[in-house]
């Protein structure tokens, strides 16, 4: 029953009206930017039409489309959970031949990515998938897909620490903070705190740790959006259960969509505060430098008052000799 729900839905996300370079692109024959090209070259033909029109729709449950004769079938989308070892890098392509996430994964599929980055240094769930579209919204900042990790830091942070975590700390590309802060235990002269974010920014829970006072010493994502961890071990992958993959979609289907992101947001907040700043300054520049003139007005005055008189002109003394 379990997979024919999930045969069903898989169904559903293909047979939607798409352009034919997206289709082209979602069955592994390149970039969509190249598959415009396959277009645009007459070397797709629709139900048996050549097709050189990029603003054609199709639907794959329907449509028969071929490019250079081959049937064009789209490929299975595909869902897997892995829990990233340090050292493992989220890109599909290292130059120096570093370890990638996706090499945890069956590569005997589609060509697959990670949603979001983990950095070398940090460990826990990432998504690793050949769905496009769902990865790029689940990333955008718009969503705010709720990102929870487990930190071990040097030190133990005060109440304070804890509550400026949260409240946010100012950095040259905006406002970064933590929507929840939660202290779980003390280790010695270091404490497990448990952070969360609403978006991720490159390196923020570092940065963010990093300006408070505090070096991280080991860093795991253990939730993203609905996915939890668990105790899958370091390493090891699974595929995404169908209430997951319901839940994953339900998200993008109901989260908000403001017509700005946070970050601009945080841009604007920073260079608002920036501004109030600015104009505190200017207006205790001001009126510094108007005491200072008022002041040497005043001096000007009293010293004209207490020097010698001024010397009479010949004429009004010899008014008075008169």
């Amino acid at each position: 029953m379990a997979r024919r729900k999930k045969a069903q839905s898989e169904e559903a996300v293909e047979s939607q009206p798409m352009r034919l370079q997206k289709l082209l692109a979602s069955a592994g024959y390149g970039s969509r930017r190249h598959c415009e090209e396959y277009v645009l070259a007459g070397r797709v033909a629709v139900d048996g039409k050549v097709v050189t029109d990029l603003g054609i729709k199709v639907d794959p449950a329907v449509h028969k489309v071929k490019l250079d004769g081959e049937v064009v079938r789209p490929e299975v989308k595909k869902y897997y959970l892995l829990n990233k070892p340090t050292g493992y890098l989220c890109t599909n392509n290292d130059p120096s031949g570093r370890p990638r996430a996706i090499d945890l994964v069956p590569q005997d599929g589609p060509r697959l990515f990670t949603v979001g980055r983990l950095d070398e240094n940090s460990q826990g769930l990432i998504l690793i998938t050949n769905d496009g579209a769902m990865a790029n919204r689940l990333a955008h900042p718009r969503y705010e897909v709720h990102r929870k990790y487990r930190v071990h830091v040097a030190g133990n942070p005060t109440p304070e620490t804890l509550k400026q975590l949260h409240e946010g700390v100012y950095f040259s590309d905006g406002l970064f903070r933590c929507s929840n802060v939660k202290w779980i235990k003390s280790r010695g002269k270091s404490a497990i705190l448990e952070l969360g974010l609403q978006q991720g920014q490159n390196r923020e829970i570092r940065r963010l740790l990093a300006k408070v006072g505090h070096k991280v010493m080991s860093l795991e994502r253990v939730v993203f959006g609905p996915l939890k961890l668990g105790r899958l071990a370091s390493g090891k992958f699974r595929p995404l259960r169908n209430s997951e993959l319901d839940a994953l979609r339900d998200l993008l289907t109901t989260s908000p969509k403001p017509t700005r992101s946070n970050r601009g947001k945080r841009r604007a907040a920073t260079k608002g505060t920036r501004r109030s700043q600015a104009k505190e300054t200017s207006s205790g520049r001001k009126s510094s430098r108007g005491k200072a003139a008022s002041t040497s007005t005043r001096g000007k005055r009293s010293t004209r008052s207490s020097g010698k008189p001024r010397q009479q002109t010949g004429t009004s003394q010899s008014r008075k000799r008169s």
